[in-house]
């Protein structure tokens, strides 16, 4: 086939010459009788393409507006008329378009299911969500409200767990950008959403903080660890420290500006800066 007749932008035509594919399956008989070897067979071909590229086209606008692009879905029906040309067998007696429809819908039905995906969802989950709509628009009519999942379920012959996992598909069948502008009236007007989710979270430099400090805890001697406990973990004043230890309020602050001093060396020495940030109260 010519390659101007797959390029993006073409008209749109809608209809066959004549207005019908009535008159189609003599060609067919026509193409069947030439030999493979015959030169006239290709051109014989393009001409029954050509005559049902409104076919494709109007299949195509069948399954415009949802999500992808008019000029992608013409060209993925085309690719399905392609094979229904190709494949059909005017003997067998039945028309080519009870052949070629459900051929080229069949095609661009597999696109939406293999190809338009943003993650990565099971294919039953697939093709089980592209029954719900039919499904919920037959039951809203016939009920005169919404179906549950249940109802969905009932009516598509299938447990409720797989209408409720289609249900969820759903959500990843598009992703969003994080490079998108947002649209709203305050600062963050215009920015990429990714500027406007999260924030810095303090805890988590406490936490490499205080990974980094445990193990030169853990080699105190006990009784310098159990003065850092007592003034950080209990919050007791060097004073009711200096109670517990019958000596007086200036000799726990010289112990503790110590046992300070020997911690903030050894762990800048690990290039850590976790003691920087302690000052004895």
């Amino acid at each position: 086939m010519s390659t101007a007749t797959f390029q993006p932008g073409e008209p749109r035509q809608t209809r066959s010459n004549g207005d019908s594919y009535d008159n189609i399956e003599p060609w067919f008989e026509k193409l069947a009788a030439l030999p493979a070897a015959d030169p006239n067979r290709d051109s014989v071909r393009e001409h029954i393409i050509e005559l049902c590229l409104p076919l494709a086209a109007h299949i195509a606008r069948r399954y415009d507006g949802r999500g992808e692009a008019y000029d992608d879905l013409h060209q993925i029906a085309c690719v399905g008329l392609v094979q229904a040309v190709d494949r059909f067998d005017a003997a067998r007696g039945s028309t080519f378009l009870s052949f070629a429809i459900p051929t080229i819908m069949g095609e661009v039905r597999r696109h939406f299911r293999d190809r338009t995906w943003a993650l990565r969802v099971p294919r039953r989950a697939k093709e089980l969500q592209q029954q719900l709509g039919p499904a919920t628009e037959v039951l809203a009519h016939r009920l005169g409200r919404f179906p549950t999942a249940r109802e969905i379920a009932a009516e598509l012959d299938v447990d409720v767990t797989e209408v409720t996992q289609a249900m969820v598909a759903r959500n990843a069948y598009q992703a969003g950008s994080l490079d998108t502008p947002r649209t709203g009236s305050d600062d963050s007007a215009l920015r990429p959403i990714a500027e406007t989710l999260g924030t810095v979270e303090p805890c988590y430099r406490l936490l490499e903080d205080s990974m980094s400090v445990r193990p030169l805890l853990a080699a105190l001697p006990p009784a310098d660890r159990q003065l850092l406990v007592w003034r950080f973990f209990e919050n007791l004043t060097q004073s009711q420290i200096a109670g517990r230890l019958g000596v007086s309020q200036m000799q726990v602050s010289r112990k503790l500006a110590r046992v300070l001093s020997v911690l903030r060396e050894q762990a800048l020495d690990q290039g850590s800066t976790a003691l920087d940030r302690i000052r004895v109260a």
